[in-house]
């Protein structure tokens, strides 16, 4: 039974450095700070956590495992935080997007916030 355990451990490890690396891939081809944002915070995210599963599943119920699994939690909570708060900060600061951006939402919605504002 704990070999079958070390087995899939080591497979979610091996998925999550996948993930890691695609991550990291993505930061240095994609061509602006909104497109690295996205590679970063999914792909890093998937891959740290799937790391940390991986050695809770190998570790099992112990205090290292336990370790793991709060990792888990707080790298799913903070990284989507994070990465929201640094574009948002980003694209207030004026970094311009990529050329091939077709849509800006952020701002489309600002406009109309202030339209509504003006009219009031």
């Amino acid at each position: 039974m704990n070999n079958i355990m070390d087995t899939i451990g080591m497979v979610f490890i091996i998925i999550g450095i996948a993930f890691d690396f695609f991550g990291v891939l993505g930061l240095i081809r994609l061509p602006d700070v909104y497109n690295r944002l996205q590679a970063a915070t999914k792909c890093v995210t998937f891959g740290t956590a799937g790391l940390l599963f991986g050695v809770f599943l190998i570790q099992g119920f112990n205090t290292f495992g336990f370790k793991a699994v709060l990792g888990i939690i707080f790298v799913f909570l903070t990284s989507p935080v994070a990465a929201h708060a640094i574009s948002r900060a980003a694209h207030r600061s004026g970094i311009p997007l990529t050329k091939e951006t077709i849509v800006d939402q952020y701002e489309e919605d600002h406009e109309l916030k202030e339209e509504k504002h003006v009219s009031a």
